[in-house]
């Protein structure tokens, strides 16, 4: 198999351990990210000094002489799929799409095929680079399944390891719109007692929690305070219904991404998603709170309502600022009339 190698010196002042001096002064035009380059290290394929080392933790001296061995891109086992994308953006190193609910992003066992990447490979065709190693789409990030809305992708290795930088940093804006059960308010007594939460100026929920499989469910995730993944959402309401009110659309932002991260955090406050069939289930709402259009919207809506409204990054190879906006999808757009007491099927005259 092909291999192409790239050699260079280790700068002054080396960090401690050998898989971050490689990092840090590993050419920018080799576009390995760290996480590939502690592969490539327990690969074999890194010599110091002529002797190769496995060890990521093993120290390294200033002046030492790195080679690394890196194996061309091979070809996907995965197929292209000519499966319609919304493409919001698209350049030479990446791309932007609006996701429907539905689609899953990447193949798994139980959906082979069908996914994000069947499309993007269909679609991006021999544009794509060798990301991590294998010619494909290269994803830093997931939404859920039945999750709408934005995700950037990247085409090329300089722009994987570009993005995965930023995703790591939490320095990408992601916003997003959901409908929650209830109403998340600083003067609700019963929030004040849940742990990990608290409410910053301008009624802003913040939950802080580590998140980790449950322990029981393998496809769920749960809160801890133990162990886990450190997780942090912070949520707004924009708009109530219900009198008195018992749904509210929220403005929800990320500063980590952890799996179901959202629609775990909300249900941990007790204002789970509307829709979430694993985290939130079929609540039983007041008689008359809301009209009855509105209730029957609600216990059949059959997705969570969640969408990826708002991606802001800077772009790996330019720099430039991107941020893009994704209007709520038509399924969302009528429970959300439909909350408001509006009749979406009458057109104004």
């Amino acid at each position: 198999m092909a291999t192409r190698r790239i050699e260079f010196t280790i700068a002054a002042a080396p960090p401690p351990r050998l898989d971050k001096a490689l990092s840090r002064d590993v050419p920018d035009e080799a576009a390995l990210s760290r996480t590939r380059l502690a592969r490539l290290i327990g690969e074999g394929a890194v010599s110091v000094d002529g002797t190769v080392v496995v060890d990521p933790k093993a120290s390294i001296a200033e002046g030492a002489q790195v080679t690394i061995e890196v194996e061309e891109a091979q070809d996907s086992h995965i197929g292209p799929e000519a499966i319609p994308l919304s493409v919001v953006y698209e350049d030479a190193d990446l791309i932007v799409v609006d996701k429907p609910a539905g689609m899953v992003v990447h193949p798994a066992p139980g959906t082979p095929s069908g996914t994000l990447v069947n499309a993007l490979l269909h679609h991006c065709g021999a544009d794509l680079s060798g990301v991590g190693g294998v010619k494909r789409p290269g994803i830093v990030h997931r939404i859920d399944k039945e999750t709408s809305g934005l995700l950037v992708v990247a085409k090329s290795d300089a722009a994987h390891h570009g993005l995965a930088e930023q995703f790591a940093a939490h320095s990408v804006e992601r916003v997003y719109r959901a409908l929650c059960y209830g109403v998340p308010d600083a003067g609700d007594p019963r929030l004040r007692g849940v742990r990990g939460a608290s409410f910053e100026a301008g009624n802003v929920l913040r939950l802080t929690t580590q998140i980790a499989r449950h322990k029981t469910d393998r496809q769920k995730q749960a809160v801890t305070f133990h162990g886990g993944k450190h997780a942090v959402t912070r949520a707004r309401v924009i708009e109530r219904f219900g009198s008195p009110s018992v749904a509210a659309l929220l403005e929800c932002w990320l500063e980590t991404g952890r799996t179901h991260q959202i629609r775990v955090h909300m249900a941990h406050a007790g204002h789970a998603l509307i829709g979430d069939p694993v985290y939130g289930g079929k609540r039983k709402l007041p008689a008359n709170a809301l009209p009855q259009a509105a209730q029957d919207a609600v216990q059949s809506f059959p997705r969570q309502a969640l969408h990826a409204a708002v991606l802001g990054f800077n772009h790996p190879i330019s720099g430039e600022n991107l941020r893009f906006e994704s209007e709520l999808p038509a399924d969302l757009t009528l429970l959300l009339l439909t909350l408001r007491g509006e009749n979406p099927m009458v057109e104004s005259i």
